[in-house]
């Protein structure tokens, strides 16, 4: 593809070099092969420029910069095609999407954003489009699926040039929808530039993050992008949460861009749940929606779930889906990774593997655990931390819903990296001790889990959280293999055989 097609539509401040034939767009030097146009642009932690001479030297033969002085370096390089651009991460979008021949435009997009929710939610809207017999491609914080073919997933929402290659595979599959997680930091830094979502999703927000974005201002500013028609054009749909105060702002911002609005909720809206039953391992409710009512069944539980499951129903009506194909879609879901997730090796008690890492998150999954609890006359068992180089400030907030929620703790670490565990724990503390709940410390997470086992009785649920479907946990010096659901389940067999710590 010649240089001038990879920059259709791009705003390019300056040009210099000659026509070049390009065979691949990398923002990575260490990805560039001979033919390759690099991308290089500023981001939060590294700056792309500083490896444009690698890149060169890898056989880059064209390269776009968001740096005047970097251009103007380069203009030594009269053999490498050069163009300067304000936006390094909006050009990228823009070039990978010409690069793969425009994808998107090929795609049906989904799009869920929000605090707590997100995975599940799609989860459910892509189990309930394949059930309709819609090939799908699922991005996400757990996984990537590619019409059926499941890969690694690195990122929520990684940089626009690797989703667009994602969606391309996709649309090479087969594939006509699909179903992404749109992360706050996505949105902010112009992963999802210049997509078209038609039906986003709004869940919730609450605390997260803020050592990224500073305020809940601009959290929600972040979030708002993908209604408010600044990605490109409005969402021909917007699914919102009435009862959170966001999503009705939101609601507000969707309906003056020109979006249909499905609201959820569960006392009321377009699409709202009556009849409630729920249990340990799942739950049944009505779905009322514009056009009738149905019988949800599922193996998803808690209050929480039922946002999930409305949110999701109401982006599939939207994207043409009956409310059989819905109801249909629910129960073919047989369980979401590491989102109340039971481990069960014969052991008297339930053991719950859960995401929750934010205080609100923690609150909803102790106070749906203590409903289960007191149906089974047990006690609430919560293990916990708090992940390093992240926001400080919701550790005691967390400690605090811990404790509220439970009836003994086991405080311990989730992802330290380059911070000390024990100063993580510290600052979890004064928000636990403020409860008078019984707790007990333990840095080493295998460890912690064995204790919060051990302490278990007939009737208890011990909750461990902040992990959920995460395969390895991140220390100062090293990434080690660590799944809580496999530990869990190793500890509960040892304890059953009689092994010692």
């Amino acid at each position: 593809m010649q240089i001038d097609e990879i920059l259709r539509g791009v705003a390019c401040l300056r040009r210099s070099g000659p026509s070049a034939k390009v065979t691949g767009v990398e923002y990575d030097s260490r990805r560039i092969a001979p033919g390759s146009l690099f991308v290089a642009m500023q981001g939060e932690t590294t700056d792309g420029n500083r490896y444009i001479s690698n890149a060169i030297e890898r056989g880059a033969v064209a390269v776009v910069t968001d740096s005047s002085a970097v251009f103007n370096d380069l203009l030594n390089h009269p053999y490498i095609a050069v163009a300067e651009v304000a936006h390094g991460r909006n050009a990228l979008a823009l070039i990978a999407a010409n690069f793969f021949a425009h994808p998107e435009r090929q795609l049906a997009l989904c799009g869920v954003t929000g605090t707590n929710g997100k995975t599940t939610t799609a989860y459910l809207l892509d189990a309930m489009l394949n059930y309709a017999d819609r090939k799908t491609v699922l991005v996400g914080t757990i996984e990537y699926h590619v019409a059926g073919a499941v890969r690694p997933s690195p990122h929520t929402t990684p940089e626009s040039r690797d989703l667009l290659e994602i969606l391309r595979d996709g649309v090479a599959a087969g594939a006509t929808e699909a179903v992404m997680e749109v992360s706050s930091h996505a949105l902010a830094q112009g992963r999802v530039h210049g997509l078209s979502f038609d039906v986003a999703i709004f869940t919730n927000l609450t605390r997260d993050h803020l050592d990224f974005h500073g305020t809940m201002e601009n959290y929600f500013a972040a979030k708002r992008k993908l209604f408010d028609g600044s990605l490109r054009i409005p969402p021909r749909v917007a699914v919102v949460n009435i009862e959170d105060p966001y999503g009705a702002q939101l609601a507000s911002v969707a309906r003056e861009v020109g979006s249909e609005i499905f609201s959820y909720g569960i006392g009321g809206g377009d699409f709202r749940a009556e009849s409630i039953q729920m249990a340990a391992g799942c739950m049944r409710f009505t779905l009322g929606s514009p056009t009738g009512t149905t019988q949800i069944h599922t193996r998803l539980t808690g209050r929480v779930n039922v946002y999930n499951l409305l949110a999701a129903s109401a982006a599939a009506f939207a994207r043409g889906l009956s409310l059989e194909e819905i109801r249909s879609g629910v129960a073919s879901l047989q369980c979401v990774p590491g989102r109340f997730q039971t481990i069960d090796t014969g052991q008297p008690f339930t053991v719950v593997v859960d995401y929750a890492h934010t205080d609100d998150a923690l609150r909803n999954l102790t106070a749906l655990a203590r409903e289960f609890a007191t149906n089974t006359g047990g006690k609430v068992i919560t293990l916990f931390g708090c992940g390093g180089d992240r926001d400080k400030a919701k550790r005691p907030l967390m400690g605090r819903a811990a404790g509220e929620g439970s009836d003994f703790v086991v405080l311990t670490s989730d992802n330290p990296r380059s911070e000390d565990p024990e100063a993580i724990l510290r600052d979890i503390m004064p928000g636990l001790q403020a409860t008078r709940v019984q707790y007990v410390t333990e840095p080493d997470r295998y460890r912690a889990i064995r204790v919060a086992l051990e302490s278990a009785r007939p009737g208890d649920i011990v909750l461990i959280a902040g992990k959920g479907h995460e395969k390895t946990q991140t220390l100062k010096h090293a990434t080690i293999p660590f799944d809580d659901a496999e530990v869990a389940a190793a500890v509960l067999s040892e304890l059953q055989s009689g092994v010692r710590a």
